[in-house]
């Protein structure tokens, strides 16, 4: 095969490799950002220079869930680049957003404060099943979506 003739796609390719992975980690980051407002304190302290077991359980989960969301976008998204773009944007937020409510009602219905948690030195099973419903609610909401 011709490598001049190859190099053009191989440079789109790349070019849209670039743009989904910029949209996704924005997406990922706009989930953090998200995150950190609903939690008490900074979530980066509590996970980076704390060590709170809590909060980066309920990080990790949050960013698996949001993560399968926008592969799933991703994988079904419109074959023109610039509509691509708007599905990942516009159902990465979504997903965003169903995270937010997840948690705003988990904080409602889950005896104690949940909240609470997030900053505890010690690990509470509590995170454990607080990060598995995220990631179900990931989960279907990608389901949702293809």
């Amino acid at each position: 095969m011709n490598t001049a003739v190859r190099l053009p796609e191989l440079l789109d390719g790349i070019g849209l490799s670039l743009a989904y992975f910029g949209v996704g980690a924005l997406v990922l980051a706009v989930g953090f950002v998200v995150l950190d407002v609903l939690t008490p304190g900074s979530l980066r302290q509590h996970i980076f220079i704390d060590h709170r077991p809590n909060a980066a359980a309920l990080h990790a989960a949050s960013s698996v869930a949001l993560a399968i969301i926008v592969v799933t976008v991703m994988t079904n998204a419109s074959d023109d680049l610039l509509w691509g773009i708007v599905d990942v944007v516009v159902y990465g937020l979504l997903g965003v957003v169903f995270q937010a409510v997840t948690l705003v009602i988990l904080e409602l219905v889950v005896p104690g404060r949940f909240r609470d948690l997030v900053s505890a030195p010690t690990f509470s099973t509590a995170s454990l099943a607080v990060a598995a419903t995220l990631i179900a609610v990931g989960a279907v909401n990608a389901a949702a979506i293809a």
